[in-house]
């Protein structure tokens, strides 16, 4: 190996000058170590050094590459012939993408002969597309030491146990569902870690591993463990976290060497006395004798039934008469008892963004979810189901509280719900039953308290402070009536802010509503405490008022002088026949009716700040958010590691469920055919605890050969919701009332871009290319540049999805060398002319995108067509032929 004088004529990373071999020598081999997997272009050094020395590679025993290597193909098939070969590591995740993930490695099988390395005792294929394990691996007699973690790994093979030398075993990270039996014929294995899988079931022979020392089963969905596992003498570790353990065997607490036993983020409501005692179990994140909602039939039907856990990508799933557990990958759970259904149905599900035209929240509400529909509407169960919506920790005291909401078609209406927070966490979860299905979302109200009226009168009391009642005599009603009662507390602080005024107080705000259009047959008493620092002996009883708001609490009035008031040392008491909002001041002016709206205004609204970063590695990728004050500093945070940008523009307040603008101005410009995009601006919906973001690429209109553009983005006002009373969203008076804020952009100084060529692209030209049909949606020439601006150095994963061989891979690389734009343009364009006929090709595009990570993409294609096809059906509309068509294909089917 130190013979290697003669320069191989291999390039540098930058492509200039040569790399001789003793610079190569120097960099990659050692001691028989052949490191290659730091070069960008590691297999190409590996195949011209085999080539050219093959008498000195085939001696090396350490063996690194890169399985991000576009010639990787060809390089598998020179290793059998490397047979001192003990170490082989070929691992994706070399490079991240632009979001900052890892990037997998294209590898998904080995050639045959590669069991010939009879020496390998070290295999590490990390961060690959393995979907089986290749079945040579299997013929590595001396094989120690095996990693497969981060690969799609859905099985094991049933012969797995042949590696009997295996020592270390992980296949972390994939897809597993089960375990071959044989697994128990790994005798000498010491440390196996199966960690975030889909496990669902450990068999019994694991038991017989009776060397393993560390056993890491964690982020599975078991159930339950074998009472085998007992018989691990020597293990030491014992990893059962985030699973769905309902019990553990006692006979864990007789391991003799078992130093740590992590049972913790399970569903363990006991655990035996014998583990308890056990100084190093880690047992957090259980319900441990908490009261979770569960179905009601014992636990072991439970167990029984039928676990359904779906991918992101899916949509559906089928229910029978034998009931069963669902899961969605969002983290959404429905139970099915058994007999639910009488026949099997098919259950559509999807999430959706709240729109303020169709989602109404009332007043003090706060969204904490998104709007889950399920389909069919109206489909009616024998049973009810239950359903378990995860949702944010709402940043609102003690009043309030957290209810499932469901929308009929005509309304929305709460829902009996109960919350569970995990312990030193934020992640909650609102339980609820229904007897059929249509739209839900979760929401934090005013803490509602309720009761039934009978004819002979009752007492009704708010749990937030039971200072406040309500007295309903006997006849004041026919038939019995429900009635619902909510507080709301209001500072002293926030009055004096709102009215400036240090002897303005308030008496907490009360709503009143029943199920009854008919007014009460006798007044109903209401008491409610004087304003804080009033009491009957200082009392002024002309600054005390009564305010009486509508039942949309659009409007308020002054009712002082309509009512007969009481007065006891702390309380006022007067009487009504209907209800509504009441609310007791106590002020130094004698006209207060705006005030009321002033301070309902203060509630209602939320100060936030506006913020516009641009990626590091794409400033035209640029992000748009606005965020709750009190959210900016926590955002900006997660997000400076991948972006750039000004800092967030000052504080204005925004309503909940406002609608708002951004706009390009000073030479930049963006897509005007996307979707949300109004007369040039983008549309974006306020809504205090969801994301209120998008991403999306700017561009100038203008030569920027020559400089960097200098350009800004500016928010404005748009629609208000409905039920702001008009008084309260009034800002301010002139032109610019809508004008919120603006934050610069700065786009650098580019090269020309592959379409403002004036000269053919890199030497020839594409025909005009329009992929899908009009009715369904295409895409067009320039919809296909546009993608191709977003698309970065993982071309070639994105070109292998679409069918691309790693030939024809490797010739677009190698013809565009100099150029990465080139590359790209020159893969999705050979690769769009030879499907332009292919009636699926723009599904394929979607998918490859999704399967290459690229969610963003295929994002932005789908929308693309969306819009296509709207376009189209609006045209036909337009012009009349809808009902021709209709007709035509009435009498088609009839022939």
């Amino acid at each position: 190996m130190q013979k290697m004088a003669e320069p191989l004529g291999l390039r540098d990373e930058c492509g200039e000058g040569t790399l001789g071999a003793p610079a190569l020598a120097g960099s990659c081999l050692a001691d028989n170590r052949l490191n290659l997997d730091v070069y960008p272009d590691g297999c190409r050094r590996f195949l011209q050094l085999f080539k050219e020395q093959q008498g000195e590679v085939v001696q090396v025993e350490f063996l690194r590459l890169s399985s991000n290597d576009c010639l990787l193909d060809t390089t598998l098939g020179s290793l059998p012939h490397l047979k001192r070969l003990k170490s082989l590591v070929l691992k994706g995740g070399h490079a991240r993408d632009e979001f900052g993930s890892y990037q997998h490695g294209s590898l998904t099988s080995l050639p045959p002969d590669f069991g010939n390395l009879r020496c390998l005792t070290h295999l590490d294929l990390s961060f690959n597309r393995l979907s089986i394990l290749p079945s040579c691996i299997l013929q590595l007699p001396s094989l120690r030491v095996l990693l497969v973690s981060h690969n799609s790994l859905v099985t094991l093979p049933e012969d797995f146990g042949r590696l009997s030398k295996l020592t270390f075993f992980s296949a972390m990270k994939n897809q597993l569902k089960d375990l071959p039996q044989s697994i128990g014929d790994l005798s000498m294995l010491q440390d196996l870690d199966l960690s975030e899988n889909a496990l669902e079931l450990i068999p019994e022979e694991v038991g017989n591993l009776h060397n393993c020392t560390e056993l890491d089963l964690s982020g599975n969905r078991l159930l339950s463990i074998p009472d085998s596992l007992a018989n691990l003498k020597s293990l030491r570790r014992l990893h059962l976290h985030s699973n769905l353990l309902v019990t553990v065997p006692a006979s864990l607490a007789s391991l003799p060497n078992l130093s740590r036993l992590d049972l913790q983020n399970n569903c363990l409501r006991a655990i035996p006395a014998e583990i308890q005692t056990l100084p190093f179990v880690h047992v957090r994140g259980n319900p441990l004798g908490e009261t979770e909602p569960s179905p009601q039939a014992d636990e072991s039907s439970v167990r029984r039934l039928k676990r359904l856990f779906l991918a992101s990508g899916e949509g559906s799933f089928t229910i029978t008469s034998e009931g069963c557990n669902v899961v969605l990958a969002c983290g959404i759970r429905f139970y099915f008892p058994p007999g639910a259904a009488s026949d099997p149905v098919q259950i559509y599900f999807r999430s959706l963004t709240p729109d303020p035209q169709w989602v109404k929240l009332r007043h003090h509400d706060v969204l904490l979810s998104r709007v889950l529909e399920l389909l069919p509407h109206g489909v009616q169960f024998q049973q009810e189901v239950q359903i378990w919506m995860p949702y944010v920790s709402p940043q609102t005291p003690h009043q309030h509280e957290v209810v499932v909401r469901t929308f009929s078609g005509q309304s929305w209406s709460d829902l009996k719900t109960r919350v569970r927070q995990k312990r030193k966490s934020k992640k909650c979860v609102a339980h609820c039953c229904v007897l059929h299905f249509s739209w839900f979302l979760v929401v934090s109200r005013l803490v509602q308290n309720e009761c039934k009226v009978p004819t002979e009168g009752t007492l009704l009391f708010s749990s937030v402070d039971p200072n406040i009642k309500v007295i309903f005599p006997p006849g004041v009603t026919k038939e019995p009536r429900h009635v619902k009662l909510q507080v709301l507390p209001v500072s002293a602080e926030e009055i004096q802010e709102i009215t400036v005024d240090a002897g303005c107080r308030a008496s907490p705000l009360l709503y009143l509503s029943q199920d009854s259009m008919v007014d009460f047959l006798k007044p109903v008493r209401i008491q409610l405490p004087l304003p804080p620092g009033v009491t009957g002996l200082n009392l002024d009883r002309s600054r005390l008022h009564i305010l009486h708001g509508d039942l949309e609490g659009h409007t308020w009035n002054d009712i002082t002088s309509e009512v007969v008031l009481e007065f006891t040392h702390l309380y006022a008491v007067f009487e009504v026949t209907h209800f509504s909002w009441y609310w007791l001041w106590y002020t130094t002016k004698t006209y207060i009716g705006g005030i009321a709206k002033k301070v309902y205004e203060r509630l209602r609204l939320y100060q936030v700040n506006f913020i516009a970063l641009q990626r590091k590695r794409d400033p035209e990728q640029v992000l748009l958010q606005c965020v709750p004050k009190h959210k900016v500093d926590p955002v900006l945070k997660k997000l400076q590691d991948r972006y750039r940008g000004p800092e967030p523009s000052d504080m204005v307040e925004m309503f909940e469920g406002e609608q708002f603008f951004a706009a390009f101005e000073r030479g930049i410009s963006i897509d005007m055919d996307r979707p949300d995009c109004v007369d040039g601006r983008l549309s974006f919906i306020f809504y205090s605890h969801l994301k209120n973001m998008k991403e999306i690429y700017v561009t100038s209109p203008v030569d920027r050969k020559g400089q960097a553009v200098k350009g800004q983005v500016s928010f404005y006002r748009g629609a208000v919701p409905d039920s702001i009373p008009e008084d309260a969203s009034r800002r301010r008076k002139g032109p610019d009332s809508l004008w919120l804020a603006t934050l610069p952009i700065k786009l650098p100084q580019l090269k020309p871009r592959w379409d403002e060529s004036p000269v053919p692209l890199y030497g020839f030209s594409f025909p005009p290319l329009n992929l899908g049909n009009a009715e369904t949606g295409y895409l067009t020439q320039a919809n296909l540049l546009s993608i191709a601006r977003r698309v970065g150095a993982d071309w070639q994963s994105i070109g292998l999805n679409l069918g691309l061989t790693y030939q024809q891979i490797e010739r677009i690389g190698y013809n565009n060398r100099e150029d990465l734009n080139k590359q790209i343009l020159d893969m999705l364009f050979s690769w769009a002319q030879q499907n332009s006929e292919d009636p699926e090709c723009v599904s394929k595009l979607i998918a490859a995108m999704k399967e290459s990570g690229r969610q963003d993409i295929a994002d932005e294609i789908e929308a693309i067509i969306e819009l296509g096809r709207q376009k189209y059906c609006e045209s036909i509309r337009r012009v009349g032929l809808e009902q021709e068509s209709s007709t035509e294909d009435s009498a088609i089917a009839m022939t």
